[in-house]
């Protein structure tokens, strides 16, 4: 029993810390502060040196209660309506890839790590599937990971806090097909998405756990099955357990992550968030959708992180989702081939 209590010590304390800061960040009224508040706080004591870690499917049970709380929005008019919109998510989708190249030859130029390195550090995708494609290619994943956990911290904090400080809430509403929880309903949704997220997973398709259950409910939702709404305490508790997740990637070590590397990647990011906001709203001013929601879905945020953005602020909810979801895809299926054409023409003397 000393054993175990000892073992799990390190979990239990994450998640309390988590929790307390959620409740104190939801009293100050902060923008998401379910997951933003356990993102700092976990974040900031394991910098600290706090012996602190995230339960070891934290990150897939949150992603799974966003990734099918975001499916149930996908009504059948909403998908008719994202069918014009398609043209601007390839647009979007674009642009990231751009961002990505262009941020690694800043990144090199400004801190002179490998362009290798840097390439894969400011492609704007999952950090599994990014830092999977450095450690292919001979990268260095410690700074590649670390590039991607600043990066998501710097969006994470700053975009919602400027939406919400703003004033822009609402502004932009879509409503859920389902309206109310029906437990039996509920359960078989459960069974539902979890299937497709572990089917998506066995594939060794990226980010399971928000994709295979989003769509899973979404095209429960586009043909008029609507069995559950997501419990509110589920999504919150989704918002805690990513936080959590997230705040566990930064270490004592981090800090001393090549501080010159580090600041690159805090420049590259500003860059990135100015350039994607304008793109944003010239999209905007095109398509009629509202700013706020062109900028959330080009902002070059994770996934999970930035529809929650949009779930809480009640910014185009399935639009946000479309974007990301459509961009990821894309920038996993091009940031290899896009490498292997830009390194003979950038860096032949890293070329094998």
């Amino acid at each position: 029993m000393p054993s175990l209590l000892h073992r799990w010590r390190p979990v239990l304390l994450t998640l309390l810390l988590g929790l307390a800061a959620a409740l104190t960040c939801s009293l100050l009224r902060t923008p998401l502060p379910w997951m933003i508040g356990p993102l700092l706080s976990v974040a900031t004591a394991r910098m600290l040196g706090a012996d602190l870690r995230a339960p070891t499917q934290a990150r897939n049970a949150g992603q799974w209660a966003i990734g099918t709380a975001l499916g149930l929005y996908f009504t059948p008019h909403v998908v008719a309506k994202l069918v014009e919109f398609l043209p601007y998510i390839v647009a979007a989708s674009l642009l990231a890839l751009a961002l990505g190249a262009g941020g690694a030859l800043l990144l090199r130029r400004a801190t002179g790590v490998a362009f290798k390195t840097a390439y894969f550090s400011t492609a704007i995708g999952g950090a599994s599937e990014m830092a999977n494609l450095a450690e292919r290619n001979g990268a260095r994943i410690d700074q590649v990971a670390a590039a991607h956990s600043l990066r998501v911290l710097l969006v994470v904090v700053v975009v919602p806090a400027i939406l919400q400080y703003g004033g822009v809430h609402g502004l932009d509403p879509f409503v859920p097909g389902p309206r109310s929880v029906n437990v039996p309903g509920l359960l078989v949704l459960i069974a539902i998405t979890l299937a497709a997220a572990l089917a998506l997973k066995r594939l060794n398709l990226p980010n399971p756990f928000v994709i295979g259950t989003l769509l899973a409910a979404a095209l429960l939702t586009a043909s008029g099955i609507e069995l559950s709404a997501i419990p509110s305490w589920m999504s919150r508790a989704g918002q805690l357990l990513i936080g959590v997740s997230l705040g566990a990637r930064f270490s004592r070590e981090f800090l001393h992550t090549a501080p010159r590397f580090l600041s690159g990647v805090v420049l590259y990011t500003v860059l990135a968030l100015l350039l994607s906001a304008l793109f944003g709203w010239g999209l905007s001013a095109l398509s009629g959708v509202h700013p706020a929601t062109a900028i959330l879905g080009t902002t070059p945020g994770g996934i999970a992180e930035m529809c929650i953005t949009a779930k809480v602020l009640e910014l185009g909810v399935p639009l946000v989702t479309a974007f990301h979801v459509i961009r990821m895809a894309f920038v996993v299926l091009c940031t290899g081939p896009l490498y292997h054409w830009l390194k003979h023409r950038v860096a032949p003397a890293e070329t094998e």
